[in-house]
């Protein structure tokens, strides 16, 4: 997903320099921006839950010391980090691409 949205923001980039833009493309960019909200909604919900996993065996361990609980606990929060990086990473191209839209409706 982050080499589709930063190929796509560097297309987008040369384009409005060429001002090769008609009313096509910024339908086509309002898709795109849809499509990425949609992948930036599912990865939210899986991070939260995550994160609520790794908390929750975190003070599962600190309240029995079950060394299972400890496990758990180590694999989710290397699963939350990716996650959290990855996560942020969307953000930024989402809002990037709200940008790209608005430069596109202004030059129409």
């Amino acid at each position: 997903m982050k080499i589709k949205l930063s190929t796509y923001c560097k297309e987008l980039e040369q384009k409005i320099k060429k001002k090769q833009i008609d009313k096509n493309l910024s339908e086509e960019v309002y898709t795109w921006i849809l499509f990425f909200q949609h992948e930036r909604l599912v990865h939210l919900i899986v991070t939260f839950f995550t994160g609520i996993g790794t908390i929750l065996f975190l003070l599962g361990f600190l309240a029995f010391e079950n060394i299972p609980l400890l496990l758990l606990f180590l694999i989710t929060l290397c699963l939350f980090v990716p996650y959290i990086f990855h996560y942020y990473y969307l953000e930024n191209g989402v809002q990037k691409l709200y940008d790209l839209y608005f430069d596109i409706k202004k030059l129409l």
